[in-house]
């Protein structure tokens, strides 16, 4: 008999489509999203075969939430980030662009929380990389240039 923590995956968004994985991550305390876009982790792209074991899967996602990989393809080399900065450089990244609503509500905001967090972060991540860093195109953030 395998027992684990329900608690295993608290607080992580995770994304997948099948129905399967869905009831599974939800037993084990993670928030199901709807849109990979939202989510802390793609289940989808990390080709878990059944049977795992729940310590297996989490260790499986949690290797998957190092982001790592992304900010070196960003800035060429490691960078040391705030984590909201962090996360907002690695969504931007992933989606190629999303508005300001669709980035609260990916670093875990209610879409209708009046918040400066995230203006913020940005801000500072312009002045650190250059007011080019974080661009704004037709209401959409994207990555620019260094």
């Amino acid at each position: 008999m395998i027992v684990y923590s329900v608690h295993m995956l608290t607080g992580l968004r995770i994304f997948t489509s099948d129905p399967y994985w869905r009831g599974i991550v939800a037993d084990l305390n993670a928030v199901v999203v709807d849109d990979a876009n939202y989510a802390d982790v793609d289940l989808d792209s990390l080709d878990v075969h059944i049977p795992v074991a729940p310590l297996e899967l989490k260790s499986t996602i949690i290797s998957a939430l190092d982001d790592t990989k992304v900010l070196v393809s960003v800035f060429g080399h490691p960078v040391d980030l705030s984590p909201i900065q962090r996360n907002i450089v690695v969504r931007l990244k992933k989606s190629g662009g999303m508005t300001a609503d669709e980035l609260k509500v990916a670093l875990g905001y209610a879409r209708d929380t009046t918040t400066h967090t995230v203006d913020t972060a940005i801000y500072g991540l312009r002045k650190l990389f250059g007011r080019d860093f974080i661009i704004n195109e037709n209401g959409i953030f994207k990555i620019g240039g260094i």
